[in-house]
């Protein structure tokens, strides 16, 4: 490969990992504890329902995905952080960015914001896993649109 298409493809791998995909919460009374704050799991399924939006809008099928490539994704980690209390009716916002692609994993940053206000970050890493659970490369046409 030529030294300029590499730097085009090292430029185009830059993009996509700052490239930033954002997903709007509304906080609802079933999602507080008896003090009227997000009760602390339900972070995480904000970050979820993110994720799942993000890989839809890139326009991966996770039902086709498991039929015809035989692997599904699986929370490997999560390390996170809860740095103040979202309350019932706030507007939140998950903002998503992938970190790392690798043959088998992904690694993204997550953070929960009201307005510009950081509220929670987690960094997860997300693994592709086939029958059985055992490790799994992700499919050939997932990681073209990752890099």
């Amino acid at each position: 490969m030529s030294k300029n298409k590499q730097e085009i493809k090292n430029l185009a791998s830059d993009v996509m990992s700052s490239a930033t995909h954002s997903f709007p919460v509304r906080v609802y009374y079933e999602d507080t504890d008896m003090a009227g704050i997000v009760y602390y799991a339900n972070y995480l399924k904000y970050i979820e329902r993110a994720r799942s939006a993000w890989v839809r809008e890139m326009g991966i099928d996770q039902n086709e995905m498991r039929e015809k490539d035989g692997v599904v994704f699986a929370v490997r980690r999560v390390e996170a952080d809860y740095l103040s209390s979202a309350r019932f009716d706030d507007e939140l916002e998950v903002r998503t960015t992938t970190q790392a692609v690798t043959g088998a994993r992904l690694v993204m940053d997550q953070q929960v914001l009201r307005g510009e206000e950081v509220l929670f970050a987690a960094q997860v890493t997300i693994v592709c896993i086939g029958e059985g659970g055992a490790p799994a490369r992700l499919p050939e046409g997932l990681r073209r649109r990752l890099h």
